[in-house]
């Protein structure tokens, strides 16, 4: 059963196959409520695939899944009701050109607008714009970002952030809307060691009010559970049959001497050398180094 604020998320099978291939496929999860999941794969494996579509912002093909009792991909419209996306690249990014305050002001409006319940467009100005104040302080809070600490506070430039500020700020804008289950992707990109560690630790805690949360990094700290995408090395094939060594074509052995020697002790060098005619061989196919369907699966997420 859910939690008041946590979603559980199980899928089974889960996949979504694009028009180049798949994109993730086989992903089998069962996540309670409050739980700190990490996804790990190589890059192109279709990570920020499955977190868009755990969260309802993109239809699978393959399997099925259920968050908070929602099941997948029938009611993806549910599920964006109670699923935030933290920072997304591509999908979901900071404004640059607006300032720290700016950017929650427009997360609070647009979280109201299509997200909040519609008497909550019918309140009056001050207690709306009070409400909203309410709701981005508690945001930062949990976020763990002190507008105090920024250079010019609230008037601080977004592009002037540094990475784990940016992170805390795109984790606060998806809190407003009080989420049960958070999803971020490339969490860990460009942080140092402390700073990693830093991340994990506003997760944990995020977790431990009861939300679920959802993160792609490139590794996880051993005690958080790993959700693993792409398909794994299939293992070498055994052959048939042990050859025996003298089965080989002995390459390396002394040739046999000739049973019929030239008569003549030095060869004729007057003759013209035959031609080869051996054929050559055919060039070999290059590998196939297309992009499967990843970009494709993004766009389509983009649009929705």
């Amino acid at each position: 059963m859910d939690s008041p604020h946590g979603a559980a998320v199980k899928a089974d099978d889960f996949g979504l196959k694009g028009p180049r291939g798949w994109v993730f496929r086989n992903i089998g999860i069962d996540a309670a409520p409050g739980s700190l999941i990490a996804v790990e794969g190589p890059s192109g494996s279709g990570r920020t695939c499955l977190l868009l579509a755990l969260t309802g912002r993109m239809k699978p093909t393959a399997g099925h899944a259920e968050v908070g009792g929602h099941r997948l991909p029938r009611k993806m419209a549910a599920v964006r009701r109670i699923a935030a996306l933290g920072p997304v690249s591509g999908v979901n990014d900071l404004d640059q050109a607006l300032t720290v305050a700016e950017q929650l002001r427009e997360g609070a409006l647009l979280q109201r607008r299509y997200e909040g319940p519609v008497r909550a467009l019918l309140r009056p100005r001050g207690e709306r714009r009070t409400s909203t104040a309410a709701r981005i302080e508690e945001a930062l809070a949990v976020a763990g970002l002190d507008l105090a600490t920024l250079p010019k506070g609230p008037r601080t430039s977004v592009r002037d952030l540094e990475r784990l500020e940016s992170v805390r700020l795109s984790v606060a804008i998806a809190l407003l809307g009080d989420p049960r289950l958070l999803a971020l992707d490339d969490l860990d990109l460009k942080l140092s060691d402390a700073e990693r560690a830093e991340a994990w630790t506003l997760l944990r805690a995020i977790a431990a009010r009861g939300t679920t949360v959802f993160a792609v990094c490139s590794e996880a700290p051993e005690d958080i559970p790993v959700v693993r995408t792409g398909a794994p090395a299939k293992p070498a094939e055994p052959a048939p049959s042990d050859p025996k060594p003298d089965a080989k074509p002995k390459s390396d052995t002394k040739p046999k001497p000739d049973p019929k020697p030239e008569p003549k002790p030095e060869p004729d060098t007057t003759a013209d050398p035959k031609p080869d005619t051996t054929p050559d061989p055919k060039p070999e196919a290059k590998p196939d180094t297309t992009t499967k369907g990843t970009d494709d699966a993004l766009a389509e997420a983009r649009r929705a």
